[in-house]
């Protein structure tokens, strides 16, 4: 069965961005003029999803508002010629089919996933998290799909991390079948340094089989007070095989603060109407 639906996690409090987010959510923050979580969007409908169910909480509104239609500013922006901007606009609102649930209380990526449970029914899916903007020619969940229609089981997107960073993310223990493929055993949440069974870590991406859901409601609050998906793949990874893609692509940790600082840079740097003024501040300001 093919993969045509999409989870986007977005009911998390995004601390990490106080004071900014305390009315705004954390995934309408801009690098440059576009929201973080448009990215991800586009990232979704470039692989071929058809439909995305956007997990929200209590002050996300604004996340359904960006991808609405805009009646007021289309009539406005028509009515002054500015048809590149209101091209742009309508693209947003047209890309794909949303859809929104609100997660009640935060339990947890787990529970998050969980909540989507009716929308996806009986097949696998695609989860995509918010702070793990990833950028490559052919886009990772891309790369993901088509490992995960050879093999027919759960990929998850891994890639190498240094041994003193394991502490940060989802490690797992693997065997290599192939270059870019490894057969995943076994996750364990933000181990200690020295502790990692390897260095290979879980980065936002995954394509799940329906069967999590089952396991999903089974499993017991983990670190944290809160519902683990890792704790649901380790249970789901002994009961069927599980892979990871070490996908092709430059990633950026944009729930972070020094990551989003270096995405909003570079990707200022790419874009023609910024690069040639930016860099040559950027330029002034390393010598001052």
């Amino acid at each position: 069965m093919r993969v045509r639906k999409a989870i986007i996690p977005a009911a998390g409090l995004g601390v990490r961005f106080l004071p900014a987010t305390k009315a705004q959510p954390k995934e309408m923050l801009p690098i440059v003029d576009t929201p973080t979580i448009q990215y991800i969007v586009e990232e979704a409908v470039a692989s071929g999803i058809e439909d995305i169910l956007i997990v929200t909480g209590r002050n996300k509104r604004a996340i359904e508002d960006h991808f609405d239609k805009s009646l007021e500013l289309e009539l406005q922006l028509g009515h002054k010629n500015k048809d590149e901007l209101l091209g742009l606009v309508r693209d947003i609102s047209e890309m794909v089919d949303i859809h929104y649930i609100r997660q009640k209380e935060p339990l947890g990526l787990g529970h998050a996933v969980y909540c989507a449970r009716k929308f996806i029914g009986d097949e696998p899916f695609a989860v995509l998290l918010g702070d793990d903007v990833i950028k490559n020619k052919v886009p990772c969940l891309k790369q993901m799909i088509n490992l995960y229609e050879e093999a027919r089981y759960s990929v998850l997107g891994v890639q190498e991390v240094p041994p003193e960073h394991v502490n940060r993310y989802g490690m797992v223990e693997a065997t290599t079948e192939r270059e870019g493929v490894c057969r995943i055993y076994d996750l364990v949440e933000k181990p200690e340094v020295g502790q990692a069974p390897s260095t290979l870590a879980v980065m936002g991406r995954y394509i799940l089989s329906p069967r999590i859901f089952d396991i999903l409601a089974m499993t017991r609050p983990g670190a944290g007070g809160e519902i683990q998906l890792t704790d649901a793949l380790r249970s789901l990874a002994k009961a069927e095989a599980i892979y990871g893609c070490l996908f092709e692509g430059k990633r950026y940790d944009v729930g972070d603060k020094l990551g989003y600082l270096k995405a909003t840079v570079e990707f200022a740097l790419e874009r023609p109407d910024l690069a040639g003024e930016f860099r040559k501040y950027l330029k002034e300001l390393i010598t001052e």
